[in-house]
C-alpha cells in the first residue's frame, strides 16, 4: 500500500474559511468528506486526517502556519510521515487560470505563489507535485490581496462544489497513476 501527502494550502481563522486562497483547504475538506475520514486532528504545524482509496493512504494536511510558511508543514510531515516529495502533491489556489481550470505539475517554480515559494525554500527544490486550481484573476489593480481574500461570487459559488470534485478526482489519479500519467489526465480538461 502506497502512502501519500496531500498538503493543502490555506489559512487558518474562520476570517479565511471561504476565501479563494482557502481553496487548498477546501479540497482536503471535500476529500475529507466524501471518503468519511475520521476527524481533523491538531497535530505539529497541521490539522491532518487521511483517507484510504483503491488500496492507497493518502495523508491530508492543512497547514496552520499560514500560508507564507507553508514549508515547515511539508518539511516536517514529510519526515513524520518517512515520505520523500516525489510522494507528496500540494494543493493550491492560481490566479493565473481561470475559475477551476486544474493543472497539475510535477515541478517548477512558485509563480508569486507564497506557500509554494516557501515550500521550495524549506525542501531546497522546486521537485514536488503541485496541484494548481484557478481562481481568475477578476480584480483591480492593486487589490490582488482583498481578491484572493474574498469569498468566491455567487456564479462561482454554484459551480464550485463540482470544481472541488474534479480536484479531489486529480488528488487520487496522482497517487493511483503517478504524477506524469495523471497530468495526461487532469491537464487536458
Amino acid at each position: 500500500m502506497s502512502k501519500f501527502l496531500v498538503l493543502c494550502l490555506g489559512n487558518i481563522g474562520p476570517e479565511y474559511a471561504d476565501t479563494r486562497h482557502n481553496v487548498g483547504f477546501m479540497v482536503g475538506d471535500y476529500l475529507a468528506r466524501k471518503h468519511d475520514a475520521a476527524p481533523w486532528q491538531l497535530g505539529r504545524h497541521a490539522f491532518t486526517t487521511e483517507i484510504k482509496h483503491k488500496g492507497h493512504t493518502y495523508v491530508l494536511v492543512k497547514p496552520t502556519t499560514y500560508m507564507n510558511l507553508s514549508g515547515k508543514a511539508a518539511a516536517h510531515w514529510l519526515s513524520t510521515l518517512k515520505l520523500t516529495k516525489e510522494n507528496m502533491v500540494v494543493v493550491t489556489d492560481d490566479l493565473a487560470l481561470p475559475f477551476g481550470k486544474l493543472r497539475l505539475k510535477a515541478k517548477g517554480s512558485a509563480g508569486g505563489q507564497n506557500g509554494l515559494k516557501h515550500i521550495q525554500e524549506t525542501l531546497g527544490s522546486d521537485e514536488y507535485a503541485r496541484l494548481r486550481f484557478g481562481i481568475d484573476s477578476s480584480f483591480s489593480k492593486g487589490r490582488q490581496v482583498d481578491y484572493v481574500l474574498s469569498p468566491f461570487s455567487a456564479d462561482e459559488q454554484i459551480d464550485l462544489e463540482g470544481r472541488l470534485e474534479k480536484a479531489a478526482e486529480a488528488v487520487l489519479a496522482f497517487g493511483a497513476m503517478g504524477v506524469e500519467r495523471a497530468m495526461n489526465v487532469v491537464n487536458v480538461k
